[in-house]
């Protein structure tokens, strides 16, 4: 009995031994680790890449995007108030309407939507200045070369074009769905909130038509659902009326009228009729009623989503809506373009200052934002494609932005 007691005690020795060293390795690891987390961190430091040189750089270009955008949007406000006050007072608009309303969802709305002018601007401007004090002749001199000059404008890019992107895809639709409802109460823009003789694939198989839609009332007249099985007619339904449900939790419930339904199988003829009828219908008054710039209400997924489905029910009535969220993209990356282009314009000292780079700069952000109105324009009615139509600025643009940096270095 006692050597089966020693023998237990040994054990357990043993094993809280081996415990004891587990302990002390794992430690000794861990301490091994945290002797690293220094120089982990200072990998990860901007510090180790981002120099004194980049932050100044960074700055400046910062400072006058954001200068560069309070001045050109501070006039778009005066005129834009010069121009609209007497609708304001002709409609009765409330002040605090104009200013939370309007306002404050139009300067948001019109700095992202110019946002490329901004950034070329804001580069010409600052670039031209440290030009013009012989900073970036100092900076070549002591061995930078063209393309290291380059590195901070690239991250201020890589900045702006996250940030404008994010507002344009998520943010800026929701103020838009204000401005322009202020805009459709007090200043008479009216939109379009019915349509005509609609027909459109809801499922697969599933045509349904409308004589004529209120969106105002949410209600629709002249009501026919067909279904086809194998390019046969198998179920057809009449409405007199039918109306959305606005207040239910989920979409796409409808509220049929003076309904009638003729099942069709062979030659047998099954009618079913009624006054009321909840039903479900796969479409929505968004797919009923089209109106002027109701693509700036979506947001970026919701856009995606409202492509995707009304090209599965083979509407034809998508292009402006994928012109709008492939430009969001290309406009993100217009940025990039613009400001090489910028950089390499006007980073020589040249007598004269920054006049003729300032000019040169709006001249080729108004041409951009031309082909970009233009080729919206193109893919809109004459059937180009709407991702080419979006990219067409950035890729011409690349061009010139590709020979001017390898001409800026000469």
């Amino acid at each position: 009995m006692k050597h089966h007691t020693i023998r237990k005690h040994l054990r357990t020795l043993k094993a809280w031994r081996t415990i004891r060293d587990a302990a002390r390795r794992s430690a000794a690891f861990v301490w091994r680790l945290l002797q690293k987390v220094p120089l982990l961190l200072g990998w990860l430091s901007p510090g180790r890449y981002i120099k004194r040189m980049d932050w100044y750089i960074i700055k400046k270009f910062i400072g006058t995007y954001i200068y560069a955008i309070a001045l050109i949007i501070s006039l778009s406000i005066v005129f834009d108030v010069n121009e609209n006050l007497a609708k304001f007072s002709q409609y009765n608009a409330p002040l605090k309407a104009i200013v939370f309303d309007y306002y404050a969802n139009f300067v948001p709305y019109f700095a992202n939507l110019f946002s490329p002018l901004f950034v070329f601007i804001a580069v010409i401007f600052f670039t031209s200045k440290l030009a013009g004090n012989s900073e970036i002749i100092a900076m070549l001199a002591s061995g930078l070369s063209f393309r290291r000059l380059m590195a901070p404008y690239m991250v201020s890019c890589i900045l702006i074009s996250l940030v404008t992107y994010y507002l344009g895809a998520y943010v800026i639709p929701h103020g838009t769905v204000i401005r322009q409802h202020f805009e459709t109460l007090y200043k008479h823009k009216r939109k379009n909130t019915s349509a005509e003789n609609v027909q459109l694939q809801v499922a697969p198989g599933v045509i349904a038509r409308i004589q004529f839609y209120d969106n105002t009332r949410k209600c629709g007249y002249g009501f026919i659902l067909d279904k086809f099985e194998n390019k046969k007619i198998v179920s057809h339904m009449t409405a007199s009326e039918v109306r959305y449900d606005t207040i239910s939790n989920e979409k796409f419930h409808w509220k049929a009228l003076n309904w009638k339904i003729r099942s069709l199988g062979g030659m047998k003829e099954k009618i079913t009729e009624g006054t009321t009828l909840d039903t479900l219908i796969m479409m929505e008054p968004t797919d009923l009623v089209y109106s002027k710039g109701q693509q700036e209400t979506f947001t970026s997924p919701q856009l995606k989503e409202y492509i995707s489905k009304q090209q599965s029910r083979g509407s034809g009535n998508v292009v402006q809506y994928e012109v709008e969220y492939h430009k969001r993209i290309a406009s993100s990356f217009a940025s990039f373009i613009l400001t090489i282009i910028g950089a390499s314009l006007s980073s020589h000292k040249r007598k004269g200052g920054m006049g003729m780079y300032l000019g040169i700069g709006l001249v080729l952000s108004f041409t951009y934002i031309m082909l970009q109105t233009v080729s919206s324009t193109f893919s809109i009615n004459a059937g180009f494609p709407p991702v080419i139509a979006a990219w067409v600025p950035n890729m011409l643009f690349a061009i010139v932005a590709y020979f001017c940096y390898r001409q800026a270095p000469n």
